[in-house]
C-alpha cells in the first residue's frame, strides 16, 4: 500500500470514529509527523479527504474535517434512501436466493433473544450484506455512488452504536429485508429497507439533539482552535 493510501485511511478512520472532529485543522506538516510519512503523501491524502467531502478547504494554508451535524445527515438520507430502497428492489429480482438467505440467518442469530449484540461483529455483517447487495445488483454507477454514501454514513452510525435498543431493532429490520430479498418480493424489501432508513434517520438525530449537538445550524471550529477533542 503507497503512504498515500495509509495516510488516508488512517485519516479516514479517525474521522469516521469522530476522533478528528468537525472542525479540526489538517495541517500538512503536523499531519505528516503524525502519521510518519512525508509530505507529499500527506497532501496526497488530505486532498482525497477534500475531494470526498471530508474535509474542506477554508484557504489556501487552511483545511479541516468538514461539519456533521443534522441538515447534513439529512441530506445523507435523502440520497441514501433513494439509493437503498431501489438496490433492495434490483437485488430481489436478480440477487442469489441462497446468499440472502444465509444472511438473514446471520442477522437473525445476532438478534438479542439469541445472545448480546456486539456492535463491531455486527456492522462487519452488515458490510457482508452491502457487499452481497452490490453484487446481486451488478451496476457500477450504484456501487460507486453507494460507496461514497456509506463513507460519510460510518461517521453518522457513530452516534448510534451505543444505543443497544436501536441495535436490537437493526437487526430485526436487517433480518426481514434479507429475507425479503431471498424470496424474491421487491416490494417488500424496499418498504423494509424505507422503515430502516426511517428509524436509523430518527435514532441519529434524536443522540444529535440529546448529546447538545443539535444541527439545525452549523457550527465548524475557528482554524486556531486546532485539534478538537
Amino acid at each position: 500500500m503507497r503512504a498515500s493510501d495509509r495516510a488516508y485511511a488512517t485519516l479516514l478512520d479517525e474521522i469516521q470514529r469522530g476522533e478528528l472532529a468537525p472542525g479540526t485543522v489538517l495541517g500538512e506538516v503536523e499531519q505528516a509527523a503524525r502519521l510518519g510519512v512525508s509530505r507529499t503523501p500527506a497532501r496526497e491524502a488530505i486532498g482525497r479527504l477534500i475531494s470526498n467531502g471530508l474535509a474542506a478547504q477554508l484557504s489556501p494554508r487552511v483545511t479541516v474535517v468538514s461539519d456533521f451535524q443534522a441538515d447534513d445527515i439529512r441530506a445523507l438520507f435523502e440520497v441514501r434512501r433513494a439509493l437503498e430502497e431501489n438496490t433492495a428492489r434490483i437485488a430481489a429480482a436478480k440477487g442469489d436466493p441462497v446468499v440472502f438467505s444465509e444472511l438473514a440467518e446471520a442477522f437473525a442469530a445476532a438478534h438479542p433473544e439469541s445472545g448480546e449484540v456486539a456492535a463491531d461483529s455486527y456492522y462487519d455483517l452488515i458490510a457482508r450484506f452491502d457487499e452481497a447487495l452490490d453484487a446481486a445488483v451488478g451496476n457500477q454507477y450504484f456501487t460507486s455512488a453507494l460507496r461514497t454514501i456509506r463513507t460519510h454514513l460510518a461517521r453518522a452510525r457513530r452516534l448510534a452504536r451505543d444505543n443497544r435498543a436501536r441495535l436490537h431493532a437493526s437487526v430485526a429490520e436487517h433480518t426481514l429485508i434479507a429475507q425479503a430479498i431471498a424470496a424474491g418480493d421487491g416490494e417488500l424489501a424496499a418498504h423494509a429497507t424505507h422503515v430502516h432508513l426511517h428509524n436509523a434517520l430518527a435514532s441519529i438525530l434524536t443522540s444529535l439533539a440529546t448529546s447538545g449537538a443539535s444541527g439545525d445550524h452549523h457550527s465548524t471550529a475557528s482554524p486556531s482552535e486546532g485539534t478538537t477533542p
